[in-house]
């Protein structure tokens, strides 16, 4: 119960990571201020009201990334504050007001509000490896990714990948913000989370859950709490268990659901990469293998019987 006597605040708790952390942290004995952007829709705030320890040391807050001081009321008092609301989508029709203004600015918003708030001593930004790995640099299984990779704006834009543009400028935002006005921030940079949902609706990344670098959404939440409790964590953590291409995690799946009708997949144009795992080991990450969080997820996704029509199905 290391976080006894601690309030910290979740911006976005009703997302997919967040959830998770809201969890975990209550579970750990903090009181947690978390933010959503509507009380009064069930989807936002049901699972969280149901968590262990809720009723006693969880408050609600409503608050809006486009909003100027929306979030000072629910950071008022804490001593950590962990930044995880974010759009998380790939298309979009209008990406700077729909991705890239909410990411930079709702980042911008939630460090303005730390900065007004004595009591935080460290915030933790999520972030993404979409902010690390989306440059010109070559890349290939022999290419090693580490913390001092980001990724290039101008590239991203040529190449029309909007989330992975809003999430470097969204980081880039909260090094200059924080540098300038003194803010202890820590920035997790997870590949593509997958494991288990406890939010009703269906968040993005479950819903591609083939895709090629992955870590567990329980290992995300565990590894921000590492960086809040550590004195010693400081700068970037990328965090992955595992690279593999479609096909291997097809394979993945189909001996652990033998019986499922998953089909054949062309891997043209798989291309992944290394990532160094040094820092996040040094902080003390262990994950969890990824044929538990494949498993944890189907089954997961089949208990509120969203797993028809997903991704896997997509790949022919």
């Amino acid at each position: 119960m290391s976080g006894r006597g601690q309030v910290v605040c979740v911006t976005g708790a009703s997302g997919y990571i967040a959830s998770w952390l809201v969890k975990f942290l209550l579970e750990d004995g903090y009181t947690v201020n978390a933010t959503v952007r509507n009380l009064s829709d069930p989807n936002k705030v049901a699972h969280l009201k149901d968590l262990e320890g809720a009723e006693e040391r969880l408050q609600l807050f409503e608050a809006d990334l486009s909003e100027d001081g929306s979030f000072d009321s629910a950071v008022h008092g804490c001593q950590g504050v962990f930044h995880t609301a974010s759009p998380a989508f790939l298309e979009a029709t209008d990406p700077q007001a729909e991705l890239i203004e909410p990411a930079v600015k709702g980042t911008l918003n939630v460090l303005k509000s730390c900065s007004k708030a004595p009591s935080v001593r460290r915030v933790v930004l999520t972030s993404s490896l979409a902010a690390v790995a989306f440059n010109r640099s070559p890349k290939g299984p022999t290419v090693v990714v580490d913390e001092t990779w980001f990724s290039d704006p101008v590239f991203c834009e040529e190449i029309k990948s909007w989330y992975s543009l809003s999430k470097t400028l969204a980081e880039e935002a909260a090094w200059v913000f924080s540098k300038k006005y003194g803010i202890d921030l820590v920035v997790m940079n997870p590949a593509y989370v997958i494991g288990p949902i406890l939010q009703p609706t269906l968040n993005y990344t479950s819903e591609t859950f083939l895709n090629l670098i992955k870590v567990d959404v329980r290992d995300v939440a565990r590894a921000h709490i590492l960086a809040f409790e550590n004195p010693s964590a400081s700068g970037r953590y990328i965090l992955m268990e595992r690279a593999l291409d479609h096909l291997e995690t097809l394979e993945i799946l189909l001996k652990l659901y033998p019986s499922y009708d998953l089909p054949k997949i062309s891997t043209a144009g798989d291309s992944t990469f290394q990532v160094s795992k040094k820092r996040a080991q040094d902080l003390g990450i262990v994950y969890t293998p990824l044929e538990v969080s494949l498993k944890d997820m189907v089954e997961s996704l089949k208990e509120r019987n969203f797993l028809s029509g997903l991704c896997p199905y997509r790949y022919v």
